[in-house]
């Protein structure tokens, strides 16, 4: 028996890598006086994950990151009104639409019909919270979990939490990394929903998914079906 749907918001629900591929190429060519693209890049991903300790996912850490990769690109030189560029991209990605994927909300309204759904997303309190009631999906959702990281542990403690068993937990995700093997690792189901790109840092290698079971599909309209058939 599933007595928790959980989903995962970031290119599960609504579109959000394209937004940092835009903001990451304006940033290259903001920088383009200085280093070639290629190292630009390099060293922005470098300096995203090691800040990931200290400020976690999201918008925000990655403004912090894209100005500490430009003084040490520069060596200091950058000036007042490049950072400034790189606050209006920051503030240009907070304000950004939110495009929800194809199907999304008649499947999350099927969902809600059958079990109850909780979001289960990395990133910024207050920007996924926006994110969620501009979406206008809100009213699915009987809990959102904001989390630091997806790990195993983080699913038995959101199982745990909520008194019901790993196996009555089932995760929908874009991300094998975060939303389906940790998830599978707890004792719980998991449904992989596959997005047109994924960050470098959530790919898996090929002989570690071969070692995990789960159901995948190709779009977010599979889904209900999927659940109804695990449920049965």
């Amino acid at each position: 028996m599933i007595k928790v749907v959980a989903l995962d918001a970031d290119d599960t629900l609504w579109h959000n890598e394209p937004l940092f591929t835009e903001t990451k190429n304006r940033f290259r060519d903001l920088l383009a006086g200085y280093h070639s693209p290629e190292w630009i890049e390099e060293r922005l991903y470098e300096t995203e994950i090691k800040n990931l300790r200290h400020f976690g996912y999201g918008i925000k850490s990655f403004a912090l990151s894209m100005i500490e990769t430009a003084i040490e690109l520069t060596e200091g030189r950058v000036s007042g009104s490049e950072i400034q560029e790189i606050m209006n991209f920051t503030t240009d990605m907070l304000k950004a639409p939110v495009c929800l994927l194809d199907d999304v909300e008649q499947a999350v309204s099927q969902l809600a019909e059958s079990h109850d759904l909780m979001l289960v997303t990395k990133g910024d309190l207050f920007d996924q919270e926006s994110k969620l009631a501009r979406s206008g999906l809100g009213d699915f959702f009987k809990d959102v979990e904001v989390v630091t990281e997806k790990s195993q542990a983080t699913y038995e403690g959101i199982a745990a939490k909520r008194g019901i068993e790993p196996q009555e937990f089932l995760m929908v995700g874009d991300s094998l990394k975060s939303d389906i093997l940790p998830v599978i690792d707890a004792g719980g189901r998991a449904i992989h929903v596959p997005y047109a790109t994924v960050w470098v840092h959530e790919t898996v290698p090929d002989d570690v998914i071969r070692t995990y079971e789960f159901a995948s599909v190709q779009a977010i309209s599979e889904v209900p079906a999927v659940v109804a058939a695990l449920a049965g």
